[in-house]
């Protein structure tokens, strides 16, 4: 009888320290999702090392590139972006030479919260209502459109550094202007003169993002 009401009392203790758990479990998945950056970054409570600097800068391009082939981003904010990109790249350098080509803990740490601000503003620009248009009907816009796809595929191979992609993105942007005030000038429409000028401004485009997509340099 004794040892009966043992085991009944061991089953009780042992069932309420179960629901114990799992209503622990339950508090704290939450607060361990949260450690997670939404865009992709390793938890908060991962070290900051060379390694993982350098994986969250190719994150940060991946996550470009897909923008520019979405459209989510235009010509002037990936130019921007790129910009930014391409100062944290000088800035890290800059560090490594100065410690024999390492990065301190404090160099590891300003790196990466300048890569959590540049994180937020890819996310805000992919989701603001600026968009590029993918799906042109006219031969001009055609062009654009294939001229992106070119720099978002050299931006995801790593054949276009940031700063490259940011004077390319910046040509881009001008030239997306002009036809924009062409057309608001002519009832949306560009003339003739409007569209000879557009072409062969695109056609140095194009060659130009052949070379640096073929000049050696990595990102």
């Amino acid at each position: 009888m004794k040892n009966a009401m043992r085991i009944r009392v061991f089953n009780a203790a042992r069932f309420k320290a179960v629901l114990c758990s799992a209503a622990l479990a339950a508090f704290v998945l939450p607060v361990v999702a949260q450690t997670s950056d939404p865009q992709g970054a390793a938890p908060a409570s991962a070290p900051v090392t060379g390694q993982s600097i350098n994986q969250r800068k190719e994150n940060q391009q991946d996550r470009i590139a897909n923008g520019v082939k979405s459209g989510q981003l235009t010509a002037g904010e990936t130019s921007h972006l790129e910009k930014k990109e391409s100062s944290l790249n000088q800035e890290e350098h800059d560090m490594r030479k100065l410690d024999n080509g390492k990065l301190t803990a404090a160099d590891k740490s300003t790196l990466n919260q300048q890569q959590n601000k540049l994180s937020n503003q890819i996310y805000n620009d992919k989701h603001n209502s600026a968009v590029q248009n993918t799906d042109p009907k006219s031969e001009v816009g055609k062009r654009a459109e294939n001229q992106q796809n070119r720099i978002a595929q050299g931006v995801k191979s790593g054949q276009l550094t940031a700063g490259e992609t940011a004077h390319l993105e910046n040509n881009e942007a001008k030239i997306n202007k002009e036809v924009h005030n062409d057309r608001a000038a002519n009832g949306g429409k560009l003339t003739p003169q409007e569209r000879g000028q557009v072409n062969r401004q695109q056609n140095r485009q194009s060659r130009q993002i052949y070379r640096d997509k073929h000049n050696g340099r990595k990102q």
